[in-house]
């Protein structure tokens, strides 16, 4: 379970210290906005992918020939032919189960593949959006974009950061754990997904998943109108 501190609790004096003067730590209530709460971020500011409107027709297409093999298959068991039943049985096995691949295949490239970020204009936290197998917007909102790192997977350019480390004199006098949320992703209504949440001991944080949220980014950083990181 997240503990949640105030500043106004019975801590020791030198957590009170830690938590004002550490950059990685933000109140828990900021988590808790709606992406949608947000100021209107100037269209000037805002990144669109260049790829988007071609992710979008690559997960049409791969549905619609998902949806018409499952539709047409039944029809290899009714027509008469001359096959046995079980190469019946195995021609339309194989082209229902070759067309559900490629659509998993097409819905693991583009999961990634932001269509659109932008810089909250109250803060730091960077709101980056991408689109589901069916097309439904998520919303990931990554409160500190130091935790978004270099990532090895295929289709994708950067991760959110299983452990941080601060350098030397961000060390915190208390040796009492603190955890905060770093990102969370939200649905087209608002809703909380998932979040990303890291627990800081010492000079190392260490990140766990809550829910289902959006880690893996793919994002041309070159045609960002803001800083990204």
């Amino acid at each position: 379970m997240l503990r949640l501190r105030t500043l106004t609790s019975t801590a020791p004096v030198s957590q009170k210290v830690f938590r004002r003067a550490s950059p990685y730590y933000r109140p828990f209530r900021l988590c808790l906005r709606s992406a949608h709460d947000q100021a209107t971020t100037p269209e000037s500011d805002v990144y669109h992918g260049p790829l988007a409107s071609t992710f979008r027709r690559l997960k049409i297409f791969s549905l619609f020939s998902l949806a018409l093999t499952t539709s047409v298959s039944p029809l290899i068991l009714i027509i008469e032919s001359p096959l046995p039943d079980s190469a019946r049985y195995a021609l339309a096995a194989t082209a229902v189960l070759t067309s559900g691949v490629s659509t998993g295949l097409v819905s693991w490239c583009g999961a990634p593949y932001v269509s659109s970020a932008r810089k909250l204009v109250d803060g730091s936290a960077i709101e980056m959006e991408t689109k589901s197998l069916f097309l439904k917007s998520r919303f990931t909102k990554v409160y500190d974009p130091a935790f978004l790192v270099d990532t090895g997977r295929f289709f994708a350019k950067y991760e959110l950061a299983e452990k941080l480390s601060t350098s030397a004199h961000k060390k915190s006098a208390s040796e009492t754990p603190i955890e905060e949320t770093v990102a969370e992703t939200r649905d087209e209504a608002g809703a909380l997904l998932g979040r990303w949440i890291v627990k800081w001991e010492g000079q190392e944080g260490h990140c766990r998943q809550v829910g289902k949220v959006n880690r893996y980014f793919n994002i041309h950083e070159e045609l960002m109108p803001f800083r990204f990181r």
